[in-house]
């Protein structure tokens, strides 16, 4: 059994920071690629970024220059830090970790970030 458990997101003013974390904990074999989606109200669930096991990150547009997605394979945990922060980027957050030869996709419960104006 895997368990994500997120943590960090809040209520922050336009143009604030917050930092994500998502740790694994269970039977964890190996993780390749982590990531990190968003769900706004209404909308569908949108890829934010990515990080593969060699390290190598993608961002979708409206977050490039602003987040960084980061991981710690030691403590099987992976990072958003998040800067200039605007509305629109509210959302629920999810974190994904695809893990194991099968390449079993797993995902977190969500955390909660409001962007007020």
């Amino acid at each position: 059994q895997v368990q994500l458990v997120e943590s960090g997101g809040g209520l922050v003013q336009a143009g604030g920071s917050l930092r994500l974390s998502c740790a694994a904990s269970g039977s964890i074999f190996s993780i390749n690629t982590m990531g990190w989606y968003r769900q706004a109200p209404g909308k569908q669930r949108e890829l934010v970024a990515t990080i593969t096991s060699g390290g190598s990150t993608k961002y979708a547009d409206p977050v490039k220059g602003r987040f960084a997605i980061s991981r710690d394979n030691a403590k099987n945990t992976m990072y958003l830090q998040m800067s200039s922060l605007k509305p629109e980027d509210t959302a629920v957050y999810f974190c994904n970790m695809i893990m194991g030869i099968a390449n079993l996709p797993y995902w977190g419960q969500g955390t909660q970030v409001t962007v007020s104006s």
